[in-house]
């Protein structure tokens, strides 16, 4: 700061100086000539004749300069009648510019000084409180609907009567670079409305602007614009600073951006702010006054600036946060099974439960893998936290059990490569898991159990079980044996995996977790009866809902499988020699299995493809085949060799000798498919019965 000197011609000692006068006849006079001066008293804080649905609850960020007689107007003192009931039920900003309704000039006819004083210092403190609230309430949005409704509800009938808010269509994202055409899309408009008109109306959301009292021609307000490149709205775009309507670059933009022949109240009643993001212009306000309100003053146009300015900057991390939300969203759901398979003799459901709104992704995961010999892996596994990195490799890990069940490997020897791989993924990538290998035929279920929290068995009586597993080291440890056990599945019984976030939390530990668990499905079951177990969809809803408000500390993962199983009368099982007349004694014996059950009808299909899949097996295999048929919903045979290389569908040529096996099994079987054991491979196929 540079120090001007002062001379000492005319200077008074400072005990010298005429002292400030006290009595109350100065007050008075001051007070007198304050009420008397255009513009000395402070802006209501709203306008009396406010209405339409742009009003809210009071705000108390803010305050008011004084309009007491006789007192100085201080820009940082409080007002003293704030929230004593004028405009009442209103939450704009508090701070009122110069030309809000109900202001000086509609009490004395006469306009503001222009120049300096204390009215001019009281309007830009009255902007300053304005735009301070008024960035704060944008700022308040999340969503780009609640940013656009934020400057909407901040500007109407505070800074202006009307507002139209116009966005690019499609937004760009981050550092997407749009191609084609600029098109602009009127996303919102609001008004305040006329006093004449009476009854108050709610705000259009994405409609044309509504009559104002005189801008009847504005009610057809074009809802898409397309900016012409060169042209005078891209100019104006292009600037990015605001302009009043009457400025030149603005006489040929409102007519592109608001369609031929509509019109906007003249001078300095309307302005066209251009919305830019932090690379691009994404948009444009237009902010109007009616004709019967003072116009907008130049400062006005710098409350505009900041007003887009903070809007677009909110929008632009509205669509940056909606794409983040979209990702995490596909990701999450292409992560976990779309649609749960229908393995043979057993019924499965699911359910998943992100930890909260902000955090959807996670590392829980869930799979029903289909094996050979009709049966199912349940798989169910949470990774250490619940963010984009668990959710990633959760995927690596889910990925690779669906390949080692591919192998048919034993659920311990699944549980080892998962551990195996999640140290090569990182040192610190932990997980739990729960490897489950559920087999119709023999109705029992083999279990191993990587620091995950044991599953329960619901019993057709209603007796709820916590099943008895080894628990395991957690998966990324290293150096650890994971053991199996196998243990009884009845027909009837429900086996319910889940992960830690539906029994542990803030409140509970996990065993207080299971327990409840238990006896919830337990009194579940009482409803329906011994002999009836409940619903499997019913089920988990109700296994959902003893989750209390203070419970939802991390993701859920919840698979429910109900054992069918296979009645040991609807399955045939043999070993065959590998010779020649072997595929004849298949027909046979496949035959005299159709009589036994009824099915005669599907004799010549199964003949015919028994004899195929059985010769294809034969040639190469070493050992005894194997030829299973189950019957179920479907008729399904499997022909199990000691050979591993699978067979490969192929068009065979006119002069081939073979080839053409599989080509019947593709046209005549319902499904078909072969799997690779360790010990060999499995083809099967399956049939329609009625």
């Amino acid at each position: 700061m540079t120090e001007h000197s002062i001379p000492d011609e005319g200077r008074q000692p400072r005990a010298a100086r005429p002292a400030a006068p006290a009595e109350p006849r100065g007050a008075q006079a001051r007070a007198r000539k304050a009420r008397d001066t255009p513009g000395a008293a402070a802006f209501p804080a709203q306008a009396q004749a406010r209405t339409g649905d742009c009003t809210a609850s009071p705000s108390d960020e803010h305050s008011q300069p004084s309009g007491l007689p006789g007192q100085q107007p201080d820009p940082h003192r409080p007002r003293p009648d704030q929230g004593s009931g004028q405009g009442g039920g209103h939450d704009e900003p508090d701070g009122v510019p110069p030309g809000a309704p109900g202001g000086e000039e509609r009490r004395t006819g006469q306009p503001r000084p222009a120049g300096s004083g204390p009215a001019a210092m009281r309007r830009d403190g009255d902007r300053l409180r304005f735009v301070g609230a008024a960035t704060r309430r944008i700022a308040r949005g999340i969503d780009l609907d609640e940013i656009v409704m934020g400057l909407c509800r901040a500007t109407v009938p505070t800074f202006s009567d009307a507002i139209l808010v116009y966005l690019r269509d499609p937004l760009p994202v981050g550092e997407e670079r749009p191609s084609g055409a600029l098109i602009l899309r009127l996303r919102r408009t609001d008004r305040l409305r006329s006093i004449e008109e009476g009854a108050e109306e709610p705000d259009t959301d994405g409609a044309a602007l509504p009559a104002l009292q005189v801008q009847s021609d504005l009610v057809t307000t074009a809802e898409l614009c397309e900016v012409r490149p060169g042209g005078a709205l891209a100019e104006v775009l292009r600037g990015v600073r605001p302009v009043f309507a009457d400025a030149p670059a603005a006489r040929a933009a409102l007519p592109e951006l608001l369609g031929e022949g509509r019109t906007v109240p003249s001078g300095q009643r309307t302005i066209l702010a251009p919305l830019r993001g932090r690379r691009r212009v994404i948009g444009a306000a237009v902010f109007l006054r009616r004709p019967d309100r003072p116009a907008f003053e130049n400062d006005d146009l710098l409350v505009a600036a900041q007003l887009a300015t903070h809007s677009a900057l909110g929008i632009d991390k509205a669509v940056l946060y909606g794409r983040e939300a979209y990702i995490a969203d596909e990701l999450q759901r292409t992560m976990l099974p779309e649609t749960l398979p229908r393995p043979t003799g057993v019924r499965l459901a699911s359910r998943y439960l992100p930890a909260a709104e902000t955090a959807r992704v996670g590392g829980d995961w869930y799979d029903a893998i289909p094996l050979p010999g009709s049966r199912v892996a349940l798989v169910v596994g949470d990774v250490m936290g619940h963010s984009m990195t668990s959710a990633a490799i959760m995927g690596q890990l889910r990925t690779t059990a669906q390949t080692l069940a591919g192998l048919d490997l034993p659920p311990q020897e699944v549980l080892h490569h998962l551990d195996e791989q999640a140290q090569r993924l990182g040192s610190d990538r932990m997980a739990t898991c729960l490897y489950a290998v559920y087999d119709p035929v023999a109705h029992r279920i083999t279990i191993a159990n990587a620091g995950h929290p044991p599953p329960v068995l619901l019993h057709l009586g209603g007796r709820a079980e916590v099943l008895r597993v080894p628990p395991g080291a957690p998966i990324g440890v290293g150096g650890v044996d994971f053991e199996a056990v196998e243990l009884d599945a009845p027909a009837g019984a429900t086996l319910l995996l889940y992960t830690d976030g539906l029994v542990e939390s803030r409140l509970r530990d996990v065993w207080t977790g299971i327990e409840q668990l238990r006896e919830r499905l337990a009194a579940t079951a009482q409803l329906t009866g011994p002999d009836h177990p409940p619903p499997l969809e019913a089920l988990c809803d109700d296994v959902l809902d003893m989750l209390g408000p203070g419970d939802r500390d991390d993701d859920i993962a919840l698979l429910a499988a109900r054992f069918d199983g296979i009645a040991p009368s609807d399955v045939a099982y043999w070993f065959l020699e590998p010779e020649d007349a072997t595929p004849a004694r298949a027909r046979r014996l496949a035959r005299s299995a159709l009589e036994r059950w009824g099915l005669e009808e599907l004799t010549d299909s199964l003949e015919l493809l028994v004899s195929e899949v059985v010769t294809n097996a034969v040639r190469y295999a070493s050992r005894p085949v194997t030829l299973r048929l189950l019957r179920t919903d479907v008729l399904r045979c499997e022909v199990g060799d000691d050979v591993p290389q699978l067979p490969r569908l192929r068009q065979a040529r006119a002069t081939d000798e073979g080839g053409r096996g599989l080509y019947l099994v593709n046209r005549l079987a319902r499904r078909w498919g072969a799997t690779r054991l360790s010990t060999g491979k499995v083809v099967w196929f399956e049939l329609n019965h009625g």
